[in-house]
């Protein structure tokens, strides 16, 4: 179960963990759990994670440590550590301020390899490391990185050396993703988090800050289960009743029909490729109202879309509305029969423009009886919460949230780590994706995606969450399986989730 757990929830595990175990056990735990990874992670690969070039003699380690527990748990690392032959040195440049951290620094110098080995309060600048370890400040960090701890870290990125962060990356907020105070720290080539996983890791700054991310349940996994948290990571057992093989005798009925409404003069290409994608994730049949070509009769490249005026179009299972809508009362009052019909609704980009000028238009989105879905960029979100951009990504699930209890949708907040959130307050945080996706028109192609995964599930409407993750984590997925960081083109990613779908079919089917 791959829970993410907030600050105040985490605060509240600790509690309820320590309550049961003698003092200082949760740290010793997390610091012989972080040694032994990285031993682990030093003398050969372990699960993805290929150590920095091959290392058959004890490793130099540097171990930063800070003041509060985080720093306690990198001195029982590296004390960990000389145990199981590694060089240590070890940079505490101020007193520890809890009790666990005092007894676990006084224990690093008085036994084991390294004895009377002191506590460096100076940075060995004229040294070098194979890895170092950053124990500086944990989920506990308010304020921004400031020196001493800054300058060392800040060294530590000039160097370049493979650094691993306990907990979390000091100075990311554990929560948001963000860098606190916009101060950067040591970006992480792997992250060992504690007890659970948190949701900062893996959102705006956070993917790249953390790395890779290791949980280290400290032997309290079945307390963490139990904690009714709302937080989730998307991964494919969260859909997997989507994912089943089609049976044999099915037809294109048994798959939905999709009605994609937008394509406005000079964004035509927006419904088309949303409709495309409708078309290449599964749906039985799309049917698309380009605004702008009204005497487009066939896409060349894709013959199966069937065209039709908003009027003509037939009742469909799912309406996908604003690709390239544009702008104006006439996009308002199109959107206001749209809202009409029944079945489910996917809103994205001028569509949600529209929803936010428009207070009428927004009492009748969040009074629907269908499911509807929201797709908003960060800007998008900015304009329904009448906010800015930048208080949106600072804090992009309580963005999200807001936006879905207002408006009782489920709401994809788009861009590294994409959110997404439910009207229940409830939320999940995709792992997949990356900056290939920067690009027009994949939005548009999300859209399409979300419409055809609805679809094909609409005699089960208790599964339209998961269709949502699903397109989404598929949509990451296809960047991933690109694999460049540009050049990919809207147009390439439908096939390779489709890709993606077609390999977690197999799977699932035995094949």
């Amino acid at each position: 179960m791959n829970l993410l757990l907030r600050i105040d929830e985490m605060r509240v595990l600790e509690a309820r963990a320590r309550s049961d175990l003698p003092p200082g056990t949760l740290m010793q735990r997390a610091g012989q759990g972080a040694a032994d990874w990285i031993h682990a992670w030093l003398q050969g690969p372990v699960a993805d994670a290929p150590p920095p070039g091959s290392i058959d003699r004890s490793a130099s380690v540097l171990v930063l440590c800070g003041p509060g527990d985080n720093g306690g748990d990198g001195f029982v690392c590296a004390r960990a550590l000389r145990r199981l032959g590694h060089r240590v040195s070890c940079w505490a440049p101020l007193p520890s301020a809890s009790a666990d951290a005092v007894r676990a620094r006084a224990a690093l110098t008085l036994a084991g390899p390294g004895a009377g080995d002191p506590v460096l309060t100076e940075l060995p600048r004229a040294a070098r490391f194979d890895v170092v370890v950053d124990a500086v400040l944990g989920i506990g960090a308010q304020r921004p990185l400031a020196p001493p701890f800054l300058d060392a870290l800040l060294w530590v990125r000039e160097q370049r050396w493979p650094v691993v962060a306990l907990d979390v990356p000091s100075g990311l907020n554990a929560d948001t993703g963000a860098w606190i105070g916009a101060v950067t720290g040591a970006p992480a080539q792997h992250t060992i988090t504690f007890l659970a996983d948190k949701p900062g890791l893996h959102t705006l700054e956070g993917p790249q800050a953390a790395g890779v991310v290791h949980v280290e349940d400290l032997g309290v996994a079945a307390l963490r289960d139990a904690t009714d948290a709302p937080g989730r990571l998307n991964e494919p057992a969260r859909f997997g009743a989507l994912v089943r093989p089609r049976r044999n005798d099915s037809n294109k009925g048994d798959y939905g029909a999709v009605a994609i409404v937008g394509g406005a003069a000079g964004m035509v290409g927006a419904a088309l490729l949303a409709g495309r994608a409708a078309l290449r994730l599964g749906a039985g049949k799309v049917f698309v109202d380009c605004i702008g070509a009204p005497q487009l009769a066939v896409d060349p490249m894709q013959p199966e879309l069937m065209f039709r005026a908003e009027a003509e179009l037939p009742a469909v299972d799912v309406m996908v509305a604003g690709c390239g809508m544009g702008s104006g009362a006439s996009v308002a009052d199109r959107l206001g029969r749209i809202l009409e019909r029944d079945g489910a609704l996917v809103l994205d980009a001028d569509a949600l423009n529209a929803v936010a000028l428009d207070a009428s238009l927004a009492a009748r989105v969040a009074a629907r009886k269908g499911t509807t879905v929201l797709t908003p960029h960060p800007g998008e979100a900015a304009r329904l919460l009448a906010t800015n951009t930048r208080a949106v990504q600072q804090d992009r699930i309580g963005s999200a949230l807001r936006i879905a209890q207002r408006l009782q949708s489920v709401v994809v907040l788009k861009g590294a780590g994409s959110v997404i959130a439910e009207p229940s307050g409830r939320y999940t945080i995709n792992p997949t994706g990356g900056p290939a996706l920067a690009t027009a028109g994949t939005g548009d192609v999300l859209a399409g995606m979300i419409g055809a995964l609805l679809a094909q599930n609409r005699r089960r409407e208790d599964l339209d969450l998961c269709a949502v993750l699903a397109a989404v984590w598929l949509h990451g997925c296809a960047a991933q399986r690109f694999g460049a960081d540009l050049g990919l083109t809207a147009s390439e990613v439908a096939p390779l989730a489709a890709q993606a779908l077609a390999e977690l079919r197999r799977a699932a089917g035995g094949v």
